[in-house]
């Protein structure tokens, strides 16, 4: 039984936070600051969702991090995904062979 509420609280809160913002907000927003806050909500959430595995996902959290910043390099560079995550890939599988054996 206690299943059942817990599904029913759930959809209530998705439901809220997908509607309420379509029927409170009906004119343009037009202050810059939540503007701009708004538009990297989903790369924040994006980066916090993502950061954790990509340390965590690797025998070692050294190697994780280095290829972390390598990609972000890469990435910055002008270097599309798959290059990219090749090359994170490339530096996982290099610092984990040195690294763990």
């Amino acid at each position: 039984m206690n299943n059942w509420i817990y599904i029913a609280v759930m959809f209530a809160v998705s439901y809220a936070i997908r509607i309420l913002p379509l029927t409170l907000i009906r004119k343009p927003i037009e202050n810059q600051f939540i503007q701009s806050f708004l538009y990297y909500v989903p790369y924040v959430t994006l980066a916090v969702m993502t950061f954790p595995a990509i340390v965590n996902a690797t025998q070692s959290p050294l190697a994780g991090a280095a290829a972390l910043v390598v990609g972000i390099i890469a990435a910055w560079m002008g270097a599309g995904l798959f290059p990219v995550s090749v090359l994170c890939c490339a530096v996982v599988m290099v610092l984990e062979f040195f690294l763990v054996h």
